[in-house]
């Protein structure tokens, strides 16, 4: 976040501190005498020509006439021949006026009362030349320079009083009376200038400065008025620069005083390598110093600019239309200010959604994503499962990621996807982990810290088979939407899917496998088991994907769809797109470790049964009728004569053990989703479909 203290500003002059009667800090100098120094003030020769007496010494009436001159300097922060500017060292340093003790009390009196005029125009004076300076910021220049505005026009005011006096039409009591109306305005100025200076406010904070004390004076319609009237002045420099962000979408902010920073460092090329996605939330952020009157429309300011960035960084050169009435030329209490933001902000909104939606075409993109990594149309993975076998089988460390693309590329073109012109844009890789173990290491899900809890058997080695996933190449402005985050939550979901796809394949080879012996009479035989087992474990994993694909993905892929076609703005896209997959992601149970593992150990029983199968067959099948061939060529005979049962007690013990796993594993999910269930809703149809629970 930037602040002022790193902006580089210009320099003041040097001759501008070198010569401080030029600036009016002289009377901030410390001096070497008080009465008999040369730089003592101005006096009035006419009076005492030589030798300089006590006030005292002279007649009342001359008295007053020497105090008038005197006040009339001090008015203006010029020391007179009998008042003096003293500086009083503090916890804060505060001028003061003194007058000579021999003055006629009554006189000395009527001074003091006007000493506080003279004080707050001192104090005035000196925070217009300091804020003044380069490095104080665009706020402070515009503020100083309305109150130098009111100072000429109450310089003009004493120099009318100096002339009624040089034309002998000036009393003490006159005087006074014709102070006494700006005495209440100039101390609620100093006041607040006295605060800003002690603070070293700059930007927003004299803005919120100047609009809590014009509210604080709401009974002195005076007061208030005129602190208004500063405030309006010192945020005309500020809505500038809000002006340039909400209708171009520009930071033209050279002292740091703007609400919004940028962070320059962060790339929109990021959103497709960052899992966090910094680039949407963090390359224009709101700092904390917000105007008091732009606090509630902070955010849509901030929205309004981040669009119109993106359809730049788009080369789509777009403005916002402006109008003379929709120029922010100030926030009085007529709001048209807000509505001014709120057109912008519609404008702005308007134009990106329609730009992503049909130049860029975001539903056809979410579509070809859904047809891939959704397994919305897999026609193309299972050629591809079919011709990529023999290196998916591999070690993870083992497996060529460049043969796995070639193989998908051809995949895709031998099928339907051919067709699809986003195919080219989908790509392979293969994880180094497996899926739960990928879940604990993305902390922003729920996930991470719920596995933490539980023991996390890793395999010794995996394979591509556990490990293999589909990406996209997604362009800007896409990417905003389909972030890495977005992709990763996709990968997750299309790692179970391939997952359960694949044991459902080797389970219907299994089956192929017992369809083959059919012929043979198997009744009340182990195989007759086997073939049970296996036809509860196709209906196990048939139902879990069942489940995945029409109780969970199409459903809320119908309801995001929806919400995206009604979609008010770039954000609501974003956050509905979020939203589904989050959705999705708990109900494949992806975020629901404890089931998730039960799952992941059901599919390996029935990889293992799978594998066994051919063995179990083998060694129970007796060939009566030898015929040359191989194994697989078992599953093609057909001939009662050829085939008959023997009993392998090793063969029967071995279904009776897969069987029991699979049986005892399955049951125990009855217990959990159903003890979830309430919290969980969607875990009773997926106990409906796994377990058969609610058609007893």
């Amino acid at each position: 976040m930037e602040s002022n203290s790193s902006v580089i500003a210009p320099t003041t002059p040097r001759w501008n501190s070198d010569r401080p009667f030029l600036t009016g800090r002289f009377h901030q100098e410390t001096k070497a005498s008080s009465l008999n120094s040369e730089t003592k003030g101005f006096s009035m020769d006419f009076f005492s020509p030589e030798v300089e007496k006590a006030i005292g010494c002279y007649h009342a009436s001359v008295q007053e006439l020497i105090v008038i001159d005197d006040l009339l300097s001090a008015l203006v922060g010029i020391e007179g021949r009998y008042t003096s500017i003293r500086r009083i060292d503090g916890k804060e340093a505060k001028l003061t006026f003194q007058v000579d003790a021999s003055m006629d009390l009554a006189l000395q009196e009527l001074a003091k009362r006007i000493f506080p005029l003279c004080e707050s125009y001192l104090l005035i004076d000196q925070f217009v030349e300091s804020r003044s300076q380069f490095k104080k910021g665009l706020v402070n220049h515009a503020f100083a320079a309305a109150v130098r505005a009111l100072l000429l026009d109450y310089q003009a005011m004493v120099a009318q009083l100096e002339h009624q006096f040089r034309l002998g039409r000036l009393s003490m009591q006159g005087l006074w009376f014709y102070c006494q109306p700006m005495m209440g305005s100039m101390k609620a100025l100093s006041s607040v200038i006295q605060k800003a200076s002690s603070n070293d406010y700059a930007g927003v904070d004299v803005l919120n400065l100047l609009q809590s004390q014009a509210k604080a004076m709401a009974g002195d319609h005076v007061v208030r008025s005129l602190l208004e009237k500063m405030s309006h002045c010192a945020s005309s420099a500020y809505l500038v620069m809000l002006e340039r962000w909400v209708y171009e979408g520009v930071i033209d902010d050279p002292y740091g005083e703007f609400f919004i920073a940028e962070n320059r460092s962060l790339q929109k090329e990021s959103l497709t390598l960052d899992y966090d996605a910094k680039y949407w939330r963090q390359r224009y952020s709101l700092k904390n110093s917000i105007p008091s009157f732009l606090a509630d429309v902070a955010g849509t300011i901030l929205t309004t600019g981040k669009y119109l960035n993106v359809m730049r960084e788009c080369g789509h050169n777009v403005q916002v239309r402006v109008s003379e009435n929709s120029k922010l030329q100030n926030f009085g209490s007529n709001h048209h200010y807000l509505e001014c933001i709120k057109t912008a902000y519609d404008f702005a909104s308007g134009e990106l959604l329609t730009l992503i939606r049909e130049k860029y075409d975001l539903m056809g993109k979410l579509r070809s994503i859904k047809h891939y990594l959704l397994l919305d149309q897999g026609d193309f993975l299972v050629h591809f499962m079919d011709i990529a076998r023999e290196e998916l089988i591999k070690k993870t460390e083992e497996i060529s990621v460049e043969k796995l693309q070639s193989l998908l590329d051809l995949a895709l073109r031998s099928t339907a996807a051919a067709a699809d012109p986003c195919h080219e844009d989908l790509t392979c890789c293969v994880e180094r982990s497996t899926l739960l173990k990928r879940l604990s290491m993305l902390k922003d899900l729920e996930i991470s810290k719920a596995i933490s809890d539980i023991d996390l058997e890793e395999p010794a080695s995996i394979t591509g088979l556990e490990t293999f996933s589909l990406s996209y190449k997604v362009q800007w402005p896409l990417s905003l939407v389909i972030s890495r985050n977005a992709l990763t939550k996709y990968q997750l979901i299309f790692r179970f899917l391939f997952h359960c796809k694949h044991v459902s394949s080797q389970l219907c080879g299994a089956w192929q496998v017992h369809q083959g012996v059919r012929a043979a009479n198997l009744k009340g035989t182990s195989i007759s088991r086997s073939s049970l087992l296996c036809r509860s474990m196709l209906k196990f994993i048939n139902s879990l994907l069942h489940y995945l694909t029409f109780e969970v993905l199409e459903p809320n892929w119908h309801v995001m769809n929806n919400r995206l076609q009604s979609a008010k703005s770039i954000d609501e896209v974003i956050q509905y797109h979020d939203l589904f997959l989050e959705k999705c992601l708990r109900e494949c149970m992806l975020l629901l470790p404890e089931l998730l593992k039960k799952m992941e150990k059901l599919k390996l029983i029935c990889l293992q049964y799978a594998a066994a199968t051919q063995w179990l067959i083998s060694s129970s099948i007796e060939i009566v009728e030898p015929q040359s061939g191989s194994g697989k060529e078992l599953k093609c005979r057909t001939s009662s004569k050829a085939l008959k049962f023997t009993k392998n007690a090793s063969v029967t013990d071995s279904i009776l053990k897969f069987e029991k796993e699979f049986n005892a594993e399955l049951q125990s999910l009855g217990p959990i989703l159903s003890s979830r269930s309430q919290a969980e809703p969607f875990l009773t149809h997926l106990a409906q479909w796994i377990l058969g629970v609610g058609n007893e």
